[in-house]
C-alpha cells in the first residue's frame, strides 16, 4: 500500500466536510532570538522577585483560611458560613488573592458582561480551562465554591483554602464519592440562593485554548440554569497554556512571571436556561452549553477528552488515543533490548488463551520483574489477572516492522474473527473489532463498538468479513490513513520497533490539526 507524504493525505471524497478541529492537547511555544534574550534578562531579574513575593502572599492566606473554619464541627460546615467569619475572612482572602495574581504579573483583569445572582444562576461554568492560573476567574466571581480532588486537602495551604471555600470534594479512589458529589451539587444548586454559586471547569483538564474539550455532565446534573464564563489571555505571547504536551509547570510559571504585564479577560455570557429535555439529560445540556461557549469564543467544540490517563482526539466518527499505549509498550520493550519480531507468539486464531504474568515473561523472554510488570499492565486483564495471548500477539506484530499493513490487518482478523453460527466463513464481531481498535489505535471500546454497529448496518449479519474489515482499515479515505499513520509512520526495517512522534507532520496530531479533511459526518 502506498504511504505517500503527509501533504498527500487528503481523502479523495468529492464532497469533503470541514477540516478536523485543532488538536487541543499540544501547546508549542516558539520564541524568536530577541524574545529569548528578553526572557533571559527578565527571567533573571523580574521572575525570582515576583515568584518569591507571590509565595509569601500565598502563605499569608493561610491564617484567614484557617480562622474561617476554626472551631466549627463537620455538621456546621454542611451549611454556608455567615457572620463575622464570612465578612472578615472572605474579604481577607479575596484581597490577598488579587495581590498574589498581581505579583505574578496579572496587572489587569478585564471583566465584560454582568455576573448573575445566585438565584438566577446557581452554577457557573468556566472555559476554556488552559492553565493553573485559571483560578483567577474566582476573583470577579466573588470566590464561588469549587469542586476539587479530596487528595488536595493534604497539600499545605491549598488544603486550608479548600476548607475555607467549603469545596465539594471528590475522591478518585472511592467509588461512592462521585455519587455523594452529585447529591451535594444538587443540594447546593437547588437551595434557593442559600448557598453561594458553584464554579465548574466542565472540561475537567487543561487544553491549549484552540478548541473546547468535551464538557463533563457534573455541572449540569442539577438541571438548574447556568451562567457560562469565558476566560481569555489576550497577550502577544501565550506563556500561560499548560497542556498535556508542552511546557511544564515551572517553565509556564517562570515565563509568565517574566512578562512585564499579563492580561486576563473574563466575560460573563447570558444565563443559559435549560429546556425540559436538557434538565432531564445532563449530557445533552452539557453539549449545548459547550456549543454556545465555543461559538462565543470563535473556536470549535470538539468531542476530545481524557479517558483515564489518555487524551483522546476525534477522527471521523472514532475516538483514538493521541499516543496509544501500544507506543509506550514499544518503548518499554526497546529499553529492555527486546525485538518484537524475535518473539515466537504462536497464538491460535479465534481461540482465546489466557496467560499470567509468569508465562508472559517466559514468552517474551523478559527477566527483569519491573519490566515484566510494566509491559504486562498494558493489556486488559480479567478478574483473575490474566490477559488474552491474542492481544499480546497482535501488539507484538504491530510493533514488529516485518509485516505490511495488509498482512497485519489479515492477522488481526484471523486472531479475533469467529465462525458464523449459520453459514460458512468467519466474521469479525463487535468484541473482536473493539479489541483490535483498542490495541492498535487506543480507541475506547464503547466508541469502537458504536462504529462497528454503523459498519454492519448494510450487512445482513452483525459481523464484518475480511474484505469488509480491510476495506475499512486499508482503503477508507479517512480510517485507512489513520491506520497507516499509527502503524506505519515511516519505513521501518524488519525486526525493529519504531514509534511515531505525536507532534510530527505525519502524526495523529496532523490528523486532528486538519492536515486531513474528514468526510462529512451525520452530526455536522
Amino acid at each position: 500500500m502506498s504511504q505517500g507524504s503527509p501533504g498527500d493525505w487528503a481523502p479523495q471524497d468529492p464532497t469533503p466536510g470541514p477540516p478536523a478541529p485543532p488538536n487541543p492537547f499540544v501547546h508549542e511555544l516558539h520564541l524568536s532570538r530577541l524574545q529569548r534574550v528578553k526572557f533571559c534578562l527578565l527571567g533573571a531579574l523580574l521572575a525570582p522577585i515576583r515568584v518569591l513575593l507571590a509565595f509569601i502572599v500565598l502563605f499569608l492566606l493561610w491564617p484567614f483560611a484557617w480562622l474561617q473554619v476554626a472551631g466549627l464541627t463537620e455538621e456546621q460546615l454542611q451549611e454556608p458560613i455567615t457572620g463575622w467569619r464570612k465578612t472578615v475572612c472572605h474579604n481577607g482572602v479575596l484581597g490577598l488573592s488579587r495581590l498574589l495574581f498581581f505579583l505574578l504579573g496579572f496587572l489587569r483583569i478585564r471583566v465584560r458582561g454582568q455576573r448573575a445572582s445566585r438565584l438566577q444562576a446557581p452554577v457557573l461554568v468556566a472555559a476554556p480551562h488552559s492553565t493553573f492560573f485559571d483560578p483567577i476567574v474566582l476573583l470577579p466571581c466573588d470566590l464561588p465554591k469549587v469542586v476539587s480532588r479530596a487528595e488536595n486537602l493534604s497539600v499545605p495551604v491549598i488544603g486550608a483554602l479548600l476548607r475555607f471555600n467549603q469545596a465539594i470534594l471528590v475522591s478518585r479512589h472511592d467509588p461512592a464519592s462521585r455519587r455523594r458529589v452529585v447529591e451535594e451539587v444538587r443540594r447546593r444548586a437547588t437551595s434557593g440562593g442559600k448557598w453561594p454559586q458553584v464554579l465548574f471547569f466542565p472540561e475537567g483538564t487543561c487544553s491549549n485554548k484552540k478548541a473546547l474539550l468535551k464538557f463533563k455532565p457534573g455541572a449540569f446534573i442539577a438541571g438548574v440554569p447556568v451562567q457560562p464564563v469565558l476566560i481569555r489571555y489576550p497577550n502577544s505571547l501565550d506563556t500561560t497554556s499548560w497542556a498535556w504536551r508542552g511546557p511544564g509547570v515551572l517553565k509556564v510559571l517562570w515565563l509568565t512571571a517574566s512578562q512585564p504585564c499579563s492580561i486576563v479577560d473574563v466575560e460573563f455570557l447570558p444565563v443559559y436556561q435549560p429546556s425540559l429535555e436538557e434538565s432531564k439529560d445532563p449530557t445533552l445540556y452539557a453539549n449545548n452549553v459547550q456549543k454556545v461557549m465555543a461559538q462565543a469564543l470563535g473556536i470549535p467544540a470538539t468531542e476530545c477528552e481524557f479517558v483515564g490517563s489518555l487524551p483522546m482526539i476525534v477522527v471521523g466518527r472514532l475516538k483514538v488515543a493521541l499516543e496509544p499505549q501500544l507506543w509506550e509498550l514499544g518503548k518499554v520493550l526497546r529499553k529492555a533490548g527486546l525485538s518484537p519480531g524475535c518473539v515466537d507468539t504462536g497464538a491460535e486464531p479465534s481461540r482465546s488463551r489466557m496467560i499470567g504474568q509468569e508465562e508472559f515473561a517466559r514468552q517474551l523472554q523478559l527477566s527483569d520483574p519491573q519490566t515484566v510488570a510494566g509491559a504486562f499492565s498494558y493489556f486488559q486483564q480479567d478478574a483473575k489477572g490474566l490477559v488474552d495471548f491474542r492481544d499480546v500477539a497482535l501488539a507484538l506484530a504491530a510493533l514488529d516492522g516485518g509485516r505490511n499493513l495488509e498482512e497485519l490487518t489479515r492477522l488481526a482478523f484471523e486472531l479475533f474473527a469467529e465462525d458464523q453460527a449459520e453459514g460458512p466463513g468467519r466474521l469479525l464481531y463487535r468484541d473482536g473489532f473493539s479489541t483490535i481498535l483498542h490495541l492498535l489505535l487506543g480507541s475506547p471500546r464503547p466508541a469502537a463498538t458504536t462504529l462497528h454497529a454503523e459498519l454492519c448496518q448494510e450487512a445482513p449479519s452483525q459481523g464484518l468479513s475480511l474484505c469488509q474489515f480491510q476495506n475499512f482499515s486499508l482503503h477508507d479515505p479517512l480510517y485507512g490513513k489513520l491506520f497507516s499513520t499509527y502503524l506505519r509512520p515511516t519505513h521501518t526495517p524488519r525486526g525493529t520497533s519504531q514509534i511515531p512522534n505525536a507532534t510530527s507532520p505525519g502524526s495523529p496530531t496532523a490528523l486532528a490539526n486538519g492536515t486531513m479533511q474528514a468526510p462529512k459526518q451525520k452530526d455536522d
